[in-house]
């Protein structure tokens, strides 16, 4: 394929798009070349680089060069950067640079023409650029005929020789004609009028799109640093759970000023909303670690407290009054304290930024505050403004610099002022030449410079309403009224570089924290390696590298509490049930036959009366005849033991004995050093058994009924009964023997026991008279002595009644049912062990099984899936060991955690500088890259 059909066929696309291509005045082109460009053989192609031009554009008419080509290198050259140009705009250079062959005078007659109406001052420019267009055009001419057998030879891309082919076949190009390739371009004038056009609008074009790409990469680098600041402080989040250590921190910005100086307001107008506490005395007491959370996506703004777990509030009133009760909460005598308040504050209108605002500067101390409160301030100010943390001075306008007292403070820490930045706040108090002053101040300089702002919030009733106050953002009003201000002054121009708004000051924090946060990486990087060394060494020594967190050791020990309460079930039964009840009828048996058999209870000294029933006679006594008395007294006892309300006693004996084993299980189980869990165990059981408990008694009262009316004993539980009681006699005959010498060893000795049981003998027998029943003592012996010793009368003549009955229930007399009412001690037990029998068969089949069944399911709804993770730390933390080894494993994890996110942020970082030196690299090729120009 030859030259010259290729040159033919680019020519003709080339004027059909210079038709459609607006023309421009040269003198447009001359003002966007760059510095030299006119002197340099690489400008144009620098055009190129940049971004393809559009059809019909070129940059070889209308401007002249001292400098000669050669096309043995451009050709070449250009055939290769025409296949990522862009077919069109390569076809049409290729095709303007073929028709200058022969067209050498006619592009100088329009060169002449384009320069004659360029303006007047540009005569003698345009004069010089025509001469040189000459020269260089007919250096062109030259060089195409030495070039003109090579250019022949090239290979052209396979898209060029189906363009080519497309136009031998149609008859629409210069081939159609009839007439050589290189002569078409004779014919018409078209191709230098598209080679001019385009010329122009290719410079006006790609002086708009360096714009728009600057500009774009300037949005991409904010986004970028957004990123990265975000990152930064999420990772300082991370640090302050990790621990308080001054080495695992990154820098914050930290407020400082005097009392009334605005600081308050400079925050509010950074987050836009008023949640800082107000009042007319010190309502600021402890430092606010406020950090801000850009949430692009969010249609909602919230904020948080991590350490009240309140959730998000959206109220911002409602923060301001916690921030209020939480500062006021410090003793009057302290006024302030080192204890922070942590705030996150997440909107889509706020940057992500970390600050924390400090107890404002006192000069004088009130009456009602300790007088060591402006050193407190002081101290606890510079204990935050040390590095690396960045300063944020505030200083009221209408205050000299030289007076205040935050750029003072932080002169003590940064007496370069490296890292400090000036705010001047309540612009607009003074005259706008001071505050441009006081904004360039050269006296007190700051490397970071700066800032003038206007953001009191005016009230309502001054005037209009400026601003929706409450609980709406007032970022846009104060963003207004920031702009009438300074833009009605000229000393706030652009030409002035002064940094000025809200708006401006908000980019610089930005700007600055995330510089500083970069700059300390490596520093805490280091840190937290040594610190993830010393825990991973405990970890491993201390513990042995067993895992443990919260979830699992409350999993633990509930497993294991759950294994050993099934084992009390399987031991805990019917027989153990009815051991409980038959030993609790028991006693009510003995105190029923107290009560009606033995019992002389002796209630003073006085002679007791002659006794009607004595028990000695019972053995010869006959209740069907004139001794119905024993009768009486039988059938009274055993009615008062069927409807004594065994159900609800034989339900709440068991209740209490179950209730006590789970007492016992929890002091053996890991739930012992555990008061919440405690508490939740005993709750569970308690609730379950009370619940049982009502329905169960009366259900086991119905069952009982029968016997309340009739009782039938046969020769077995007779012979049950006697030997059941003949035990429980002797257990209590044992009771009053011992109860017996407790009394002899509390008033002296066996002896004088008996000399004052042989006095209250003789008194009782009437051989002994006395007065006033003994109060003031009597025969020798206090009145507590004598009080002893009728208890040890009483415990005495029970000892031989219990002798005498248990010899009556071994006697023959007592050997059938028939001797029921000469041996009531026998019949009443049998009638204790029917309900006894009755009572353990019903408990089993229906509390315990239940409880066996809902108990353990109870507790994991309260100490499983009912719990919170909040609720499970603290389980967890309960215990001294297990909290310690819960503080080694999150803080070994944590850091682990923060030292993989750090990674990221360093790969993150890495990306974006091989991409910005990706850009200046390409700034620099495309400077430096040639051009025909």
């Amino acid at each position: 394929m030859s030259g010259r059909l290729v040159s033919a066929r680019l020519a003709t696309i080339a004027r059909r798009a210079a038709s459609n291509t607006p023309r421009r005045p040269f003198s447009y082109i001359a003002n966007t070349l760059p510095a030299g460009g006119l002197l340099r053989s690489d400008a144009g192609l620098r055009l190129i680089k940049r971004r393809p031009w559009p059809f019909g554009s070129y940059a070889l008419h209308d401007v002249p060069s001292v400098r000669s080509i050669s096309f043995a290198r451009v050709i070449p050259k250009l055939v290769t950067k025409f296949a990522t140009a862009g077919a069109a705009a390569g076809g049409a250079v290729l095709a303007g640079a073929s028709y200058l062959q022969y067209q050498a005078g006619q592009a100088g007659s329009f060169a002449l023409d384009m320069f004659s109406r360029a303006k007047d001052g540009a005569t003698g420019v345009a004069n010089g650029a025509y001469g040189t267009a000459t020269e260089l055009l007919d250096q062109i001419g030259r060089g195409w005929d030495q070039k003109k057998e090579d250019l022949e030879k090239i290979e052209y891309p396979e898209w060029l020789q189906r363009l080519v082919a497309r136009n031998e076949s149609d008859g629409s190009g210069s081939g159609g004609s009839g007439g050589k390739g290189p002569e078409a371009p004779k014919k018409s004038g078209a191709g230098t009028a598209a080679v001019g056009a385009s010329t122009a609008a290719a410079f006006a074009h790609t002086k708009d799109e360096d714009e728009d790409e600057e500009e774009g990469e300037q949005i991409a680098r904010d986004e970028q640093m957004m990123m990265l600041t975000k990152k930064m402080i999420e990772i300082r989040g991370l640090l302050q759970t990790v621990g308080q250590s001054d080495s695992l921190t990154l820098p914050a910005i930290v407020v400082i000023g005097s009392q009334s100086s605005g600081k308050s307001s400079v925050l509010e107008a950074i987050v836009g909303h008023e949640f800082l506490p107000k009042g007319s005395n010190m309502v600021t007491r402890r430092p606010i670690e406020l950090t801000l959370v850009n949430t692009p996506d969010a249609h909602a703004e919230y904020g948080e407290f991590p350490a009240l777990g309140l959730g998000k509030v959206t109220d911002f009133s409602q923060i301001q009054k916690t921030l209020t009760d939480l500062n006021l909460a410090v003793p009057t005598n302290d006024c302030v304290s080192d204890d922070p308040i942590q705030l996150r504050i997440y909107s889509p209108n706020v940057p992500d930024l970390s600050l924390i605002d400090l107890p404002g500067y006192i000069q004088v101390t009130g009456r009602d505050q300790p007088p060591e409160l402006k050193e407190r301030i002081a101290e606890l100010c510079e204990k935050y403004i040390r590095a690396p943390n960045v300063i944020l001075a505030i200083s009221a306008a209408d205050v000299d610099l030289a007076n205040s007292t935050a750029l003072r403070a932080s002169r003590k820490v940064d007496p370069r002022g490296e890292r400090t930045i000036g705010v001047i706040t309540k612009m607009d108090l003074v005259d706008a030449e001071r505050g441009a002053s006081l904004l360039s101040d050269r006296k007190y300089a700051l490397r970071l410079g700066y800032v003038g702002v206007v953001c009191r919030v005016p009230s309502s009733a001054s005037g209009p309403k400026l601003f929706n106050r409450g609980n709406g953002n007032i970022t846009t009003a104060i963003a207004k009224n920031e702009s009438a201000y300074f833009s009605s002054h000229a000393e706030f121009g652009p030409e002035s570089h002064l940094d000025v708004g809200t708006k401006n000051l908000r980019k610089k924090l930005m700007h600055v924290l995330e510089q500083t946060m970069a700059a300390s990486l490596k520093t805490t990087g280091e840190a937290i390696q040594r610190e993830l060394a010393e825990a991973t060494y405990e970890y491993k020594v201390q513990y042995n590298e067993r895992s443990l967190s919260a979830e699992s050791y409350l999993a633990e020990s509930l497993d294991a509490f759950k294994h050993s309460f099934r084992g009390f079930s399987e031991q805990f039964g019917r027989q153990e049930v009815r051991e409980l009840l038959k030993h609790e009828l028991d006693q009510q048996v003995l105190n029923l036959l107290a009560q009606r058999y033995w019992n002389r209870p002796l209630e003073d000294l006085s002679v007791p009366l002659p006794e009607t029933d004595r028990l000695a006679r019972l053995v010869k006594a006959d209740p069907e005849g004139e001794d119905q008395i024993w009768k009486i007294k039988l059938d009274s006892s055993s009615a008062a033991l069927t409807k004594l309300g065994v159900g609800r006693l034989a339900t709440g004996v068991v209740a209490s004995a179950l209730q006590a084993h789970i007492d016992r299980l929890i002091t053996t189980s890991r739930f012992e050093a555990h008061p919440f869990a405690r508490q939740a165990i005993t709750e569970a059981s308690t609730s379950i058994l009370k619940d049982l408990s009502y329905d169960i008694s009366d259900e086991l009262e119905i069952c009982i009924k029968p016997y309340k009316y009739r009782i039938e004993v046969d020769d077995n539980e007779w012979a049950k009964g006697r030997e059941n009681v003949t035990g429980v006699l002797r257990e209590e005959l044992k009771v009053c023997e011992s109860a017996v010498k407790r009394v002899e060893e509390q008033i002296g000795g066996r002896k004088k026991a008996k000399d004052v049981m042989a006095f209250i003998d003789r008194v009782r027998s009437g051989q002994v008279v006395l007065e006033g029943d003994g109060v003031g003592g009597a025969g020798g012996f206090s009145s507590a002595l004598l009080h002893k010793g009728r208890e040890s009368v009483f415990l005495r003549d029970r000892s031989d009644v219990l002798k005498m009955r248990l010899l009556a229930i071994k006697s023959k007399q007592c050997a059938n049912k028939k001797s029921k009412y000469h041996c009531p001690e026998v019949f009443l037990d049998a009638v204790a062990d029917k309900l006894t029998t009755t009572a353990d068969l019903f408990l089993d089949a229906e509390l315990l099984s239940k409880f066996y069944y809902i108990f353990p399911r109870e507790l994991d709804a309260r100490l499983g899936r009912g719990l919170s993770q909040g609720e499970i730390d603290r389980f967890a933390r309960e215990d001294p060991k297990i909290r310690r080894h819960l503080d080694v494993v999150r803080r070994k994890d944590l850091l682990e955690h923060v030292l993989k996110e750090m990674d990221g942020l360093r790969q993150l970082e890495a990306r974006e500088k091989r991409y910005a030196a990706k850009r200046e690299e390409g700034k620099e090729k495309r400077k430096g890259s040639w051009s025909l120009f």
